[in-house]
């Protein structure tokens, strides 16, 4: 399923683990006035869980509701034939996470169909137990995911380490964490494990993983501050003579499964270090354009940067 400009029917996907609030969720949207349109939504439910959809809010909301014993029966055939019966100006999926997203997102489609949002609904009070034993369905999840949503969430819940298991996988996911009273805002804990206010922030091997996702989350609290930390040289192509990435890798499902999680140093000597090698950088923290981020980032203009040892312990983990 192809993202598509100006489509003729646009297609959400929404998908979690059962009983992961979807359906609430999507009832909740419907009534929305910014979820409003003029012409009809299919909503095409791939699983039945115990919450089912009313009667009269799917009639207000101009919506036809169908269900499928499963996504393998949604078939390009299947969906020209609702294409031709209901006309629809718009098309959500609802799927169980047991069922491979990719499926849906390969999903081949009728003409004019496109994909414009994938958002993927979390019970954060059942979590920890799908992230240790279904993790690499988790991470298939939120891969390719515009929002995550944690539901039933509260203050005493780890939340942000349950946003760095999203953001390893996914930078570019928007995440909202939902209790009963609303919203949770303020889920970060100010005291990270390093001295933010140190002429030099030296970031400890084990602490890797949570200064990388903050960064990328609070960009600001690290402009213009000198750093220090150890990482594996990873040479890009198309990279600048003076340029080099320095990181580390993170396992986010399994052993085979694992993501380059690094941050552009600059320096003069940086080309001539090789890939591969491991080193120790300290630098000053600037944030602008470069190729390797296909955008803004951070880029360490870095006074040092010296080989070391291997890390005895290579890989970053975000639990």
């Amino acid at each position: 399923m192809q993202m598509v400009e100006n489509a003729r029917v646009v297609v959400y996907l929404v998908n979690g683990f059962l009983e992961s609030g979807k359906t609430r969720f999507l009832t909740q949207t419907l009534v929305q006035d910014y979820f409003a349109i003029e012409g009809k939504t299919v909503l095409i439910l791939c699983e039945e869980g115990e919450e089912e959809y009313d009667k009269e809010l799917l009639r207000r909301t101009n919506t036809i509701l169908l269900t499928v014993d499963g996504p393998e029966e949604v078939t390009k055939d299947w969906l020209a034939g609702v294409d031709l019966l209901y006309n629809p100006e718009r098309v959500i999926f609802e799927c169980n996470g047991m069922y491979p997203v990719s499926k849906m997102e390969e999903m081949d489609v009728p003409k004019g169909w496109g994909l414009v949002q994938e958002i993927t609904i979390v019970d954060a009070s059942t979590f920890d137990m799908y992230i240790a034993n279904m993790k690499p369905l988790f991470v298939e999840m939120v891969r390719n995911a515009e929002l995550v949503i944690f539901n039933r969430c509260t203050k005493e819940m780890p939340l942000a380490a349950y946003r760095r298991n999203v953001k390893v996988v996914n930078q570019n996911a928007e995440i909202v964490f939902e209790g009963a009273d609303g919203e949770i805002d303020n889920i970060f804990d100010e005291h990270m494990p390093y001295d933010l206010e140190a002429p030099v922030v030296k970031i400890e091997d084990m602490d890797y993983g949570i200064w990388y996702v903050d960064m990328i989350d609070h960009p600001k609290r690290y402009a213009g501050k000198t750093v220090e930390f150890c990482g594996k040289v990873l040479r890009s192509r198309g990279a600048q003579p003076d340029e080099c990435i320095v990181g580390r890798k993170a396992m986010t499902c399994c052993a085979d499964d694992l993501t380059f999680l690094g941050y552009v140093c600059r320096n003069k000597n940086a080309g001539e270090i090789k890939s591969g090698k491991w080193v120790r950088v300290r630098g000053k923290v600037g944030f602008e354009y470069n190729r390797a981020y296909r955008g803004k980032g951070p880029v360490i203009k870095a006074e040092q940067i010296e080989e070391i040892p291997a890390l005895s312990q290579e890989l970053v983990y975000f639990n």
